[in-house]
């Protein structure tokens, strides 16, 4: 959806009574003013922040003015409100549409549910089988090379483990080899 079709949806929020104040919409248009790109000429400003007319009638002049120069205006406008009045910017009609109509959104407490389904007991069981597997296939392997892989990866893992865990199965390692 572009920003000024999202900005004529929120038109009727933005400019219903005491949604935006004097102060954030002169400060919304100074910043349209003045930033870059600049969006309002300096004669549009002044137009916009005429304090002879109303604020209803600016607020709407102004979004309907926005809307007629493009989508980057609108964007520009969307940053600006942004950054000035977030709590209104997160409470936009389109904002709540956007947000509810993604479908690549995961619900975080739905997601959390199904992770924390089975519970602890089930990780520590499919563990267990999955190191009860790895040692029944070590132990029962009768090739030699499994044990010289084995001992050439203990022995270049100091980091990994302790020096004194690492001797010891170093030892258990050679004796298993002279059997």
């Amino acid at each position: 959806q572009s920003f000024c079709h999202r900005l004529q949806h929120d038109m009727y929020f933005l400019t219903s009574t005491s949604r935006l104040n004097e102060q954030v919409v002169d400060k919304i248009i100074l910043q349209l003013n003045r930033v870059y790109p600049q969006i309002l000429t300096n004669e549009e400003a002044e137009k916009f922040r005429n304090p002879k007319a109303s604020l209803h009638t600016r607020l709407s002049d102004l979004l309907k003015h926005l809307q007629k120069k493009g989508d980057r205006h609108c964007q520009e406008f969307y940053r600006a409100l942004q950054i000035n009045a977030e709590q209104l910017f997160n409470d936009l009609p389109s904002r709540k549409i956007l947000k509810t109509s993604d479908p690549t959104e995961i619900d975080s407490d739905k997601e959390q549910y199904m992770l924390n389904d089975r519970g602890p007991v089930f990780f520590l069981a499919c563990f267990s089988v999955a190191a009860g597997l790895a040692l029944f296939w070590y132990c029962c392997n009768s090739d030699t090379k499994v044990v010289g892989r084995a001992r050439r990866i203990l022995g270049f893992s100091p980091i990994i483990i302790g020096r004194h865990v690492r001797n010891i199965c170093m030892l258990y390692l050679e004796d298993i080899s002279r059997d």
